[in-house]
């Protein structure tokens, strides 16, 4: 570490503390840092730095309790662009299950950073980015290295798998919302609301996979092979069809977000019958494959693409 100073809080006066320890910040370059050492968690601090500082500093427990409590905070730069959480999911796929598990959009609304994406849902940040943290030391021997993936190849993987799960699935849900909503619909009116976005959203996406097939797919691969030429495709660069498509899947999100929340999350009544319950468990199943599909698109293959069509 490279240690700038070290605070012995507990040696301070309480109407010294903080005061003592904005200061040692103040006074860091980029990338040096002030190690605190305390007899409780000083995440007060953070709030306080955050709040009056900004997002200029990254803090990182050394001990924990329950009788010692040590942080490091080292200044970071206001010139440093911070990772979205889409960017963090991409590089690791362990982290966008802490994103999950949190209820925070990790594909749709991927562009957000994570302080943005816990202010928005109300969430303690702190504790998100010690989640992440765990989560990036727990080891994963089954989980794909998307990130590294030539474009091809994960074009290849979307329409296989994903798409493949859509044309396979939807038919199925399509079918189920409408015989659940035409048995249950009168006493679970909401059944009526599921049954209309199913149809919304298999709709969108049927129309939204062929454009990707036929179009932004093919000319993905014709840039990484560098044998593109713009005015066949109709367009003047890459980033026009994945705007189209970015747009696709904030319509289905919204249609998917709308539904969760009328279900409350899909989850089927205690009363309900075996239909019901089955209805909602693909439902649930077919969002998780949603996430992961839309994920794959917005935070790795349209951000490469981008970049390889500029150089």
């Amino acid at each position: 570490m490279n240690q700038h100073a070290y605070i012995d809080v507990t040696k301070l006066e309480p109407k010294l503390k903080h005061p003592t320890i904005f200061d040692a910040f103040d006074h860091l370059k980029e990338g040096e840092s002030v190690l605190i050492h305390n007899d409780h968690d000083p995440k007060p601090v953070y709030y306080q730095l955050l709040a009056e500082k900004g997002n200029v500093f990254i803090w990182m427990y050394h001990a924990k309790g329950p009788k010692v409590w040590e942080v490091e905070i080292k200044k970071t730069s206001l010139k440093i662009k911070k990772e979205t959480i889409g960017e963090l999911a991409a590089k690791d796929m362990r982290k966008a299950e802490v994103f999950k598990r949190n209820g925070i959009d990790f594909c749709c609304g991927g562009k957000k950073t994570v302080e943005e994406a816990c202010v928005e849902k109300g969430l303690d940040a702190l504790r998100v980015h010690e989640e992440l943290e765990r989560a990036s030391q727990v080891n994963s021997v089954s989980q794909h290295d998307y990130n590294s993936w030539n474009l091809s190849f994960l074009s290849d993987y979307i329409v296989n798998v994903h798409h493949g799960y859509i044309h396979k699935n939807a038919p199925l849900l399509k079918e189920m919302s409408k015989a659940v909503a035409e048995h249950h619909g009168k006493t679970n009116p909401e059944l009526e609301v599921i049954r209309d976005k199913v149809d919304e959203i298999v709709a969108e996406l049927n129309a939204h996979m062929k454009k990707e097939e036929r179009i932004l797919f093919p000319y993905i691969k014709e840039l990484e092979n560098r044998v593109s030429d713009d005015a066949s495709h109709g367009f003047n660069s890459v980033m026009q069809p994945i705007a189209v498509m970015e747009n696709d899947h904030e319509i289905v999100g919204s249609l998917l977000k709308e539904m969760n929340e009328i279900s409350n999350n899909f989850s089927a009544p205690a009363n309900a019958c075996n239909s019901f319950k089955f209805l909602y468990h693909k439902l649930a199943e077919f969002e998780d494959d949603l996430h992961l599909h839309i994920h794959l698109e917005n935070n790795i293959l349209f951000p490469k693409a981008v970049i390889l069509e500029q150089n």
